[in-house]
């Protein structure tokens, strides 16, 4: 296969995505535990043959798309216009100093893009200097008039439909954008429209049906029933931590900061409710404990934000293509009470995880003034974790 280092992808994610419904522009919305935006950068982000991906965002939007995709490596995104092609053309303006071969131009609501799909796009805009995906269309299709009359049905074996990454040689796409600029043409509405107007041969690729565009309710409700009919290897994993309690003048309990008499011993922060969650994670996932991916004898370790432990076994699952389905996290002790702080705890660790807040519970018991946490020597959590794996995460089944 014929591959270039000089290949460079845009993200149009500008829109405001208002047929979807409720929720704020669907590009942010979650879809089976990651954002749209972030299933469908992902694939260019981590693809050996892109060396650069130049997101187009909403100006009003930086903060929600900074969250959204904050786990990736991208150019510095640049504002978008009033129509897709105008935030398209902003996006390979800012490309044009980096002089890429080829150009990758994908919707960010085409959120199931695979790497084949990347290639093969790849691929066919080295051979042909401009190419998209489309898959066949399998229905029998109708034109009708404004009456809603049926006036011809053409032969379906001749009808393709378009999908993204459209795939161009750079020079020539930007050029038939500022061209279209000029001449005050901006009713495209894809990029291989510009490039047939322009006056270039567009080629096809084979493209993938799972590559489709969110755009109604509906096919949010439909796309979340497949992702969650694929992960169906569910799992369940315990954790215990416990911490002494020596001087100090607050604890760190489930990423809360709680002002208190005692602080505790401990090699990080102690936060014995993030700890008990971290070894639930590990627990399902079958891969060790807190202590073999955080040893304490490890300095780099000492008096760390627990946190990171947190985010870094939520990621483990994320990279199995699994998500969390329910955290549940009991602290066992006299005091602090836990009770007029729990809801602040179920949204630092929903904060911490991503996930909804309604999937996360935060109970407290006492030991009855037994043991060394009746003394208040110190202060122990358990903590269960469920999880929704691919049947075959591992490789085995």
């Amino acid at each position: 296969m014929t591959t270039s280092k000089r290949t460079a992808a845009i993200i149009v994610a500008a829109g405001r995505g208002l047929r979807a419904g409720t929720g704020g522009p669907k590009q942010y919305r979650t879809i089976g535990g990651k954002t749209v935006l972030a299933r469908a950068m992902e694939p260019f982000c981590t693809h050996p043959d892109v060396f650069a991906v130049q997101p187009v965002r909403n100006p009003d939007d930086a903060d929600i798309f900074d969250r959204a995709v904050e786990h990736l490596n991208y150019q510095v995104p640049v504002n978008g216009g009033a129509t897709r092609q105008a935030s398209v053309r902003a996006g390979l303006e800012a490309l044009a100093g980096q002089a890429p071969d080829i150009v990758l131009i994908h919707d960010a609501a085409r959120a199931f893009v695979t790497d084949k799909v990347i290639s093969r796009a790849i691929e066919a805009a080295l051979i042909t200097g401009a190419a998209i995906p489309v898959v066949p269309v399998t229905d029998t299709v109708k034109v009708v008039d404004g009456a809603g009359a049926i006036t011809a049905t053409p032969d379906r074996a001749t009808l393709r439909i378009a999908q993204t990454p459209q795939a161009f040689r750079f020079d020539t796409i930007l050029e038939a954008h500022r061209r279209a600029a000029r001449e005050g043409r901006d009713d495209f509405t894809d990029d291989a429209a510009i490039a047939e107007w322009a006056g270039l041969t567009v080629a096809t690729f084979e493209g993938d049906v799972a590559n489709m565009k969110l755009t109604t309710p509906e096919d949010f409700a439909r796309e979340e029933a497949r992702l969650g009919a694929m992960l169906g290897d569910i799992r369940t994993g315990t954790g215990y931590d416990v911490h002494a309690l020596t001087e100090g003048d607050h604890l760190m309990l489930c990423g809360v900061r709680v002002p208190f008499t005692k602080g505790f011993l401990a090699h990080s922060d102690g936060d014995v409710g993030l700890h008990a969650i971290v070894d639930a994670i590990l627990g399902a996932l079958a891969d060790g404990d807190i202590g073999s991916h955080f040893p304490p004898s490890d300095p780099k370790w000492k008096g760390a934000a627990s946190d990171q432990f947190l985010k870094h076994a939520v990621g483990l699952v994320h990279q199995r293509g699994g998500r969390i389905a329910n955290l549940e996290v009991t602290m066992i002790c006299e005091a602090p009470k836990i009770g007029p702080l729990r809801e602040a705890m179920r949204a630092k660790i929903a904060e911490i995880t991503g996930l909804p807040q309604s999937r996360v519970a935060v109970k407290a018991t006492t030991s009855e003034r037994l043991g060394f946490t009746g003394r208040q020597e110190g202060i122990a959590a358990t903590a269960a974790a469920t999880i929704r794996l691919p049947w075959d995460a591992d490789g085995s089944l």
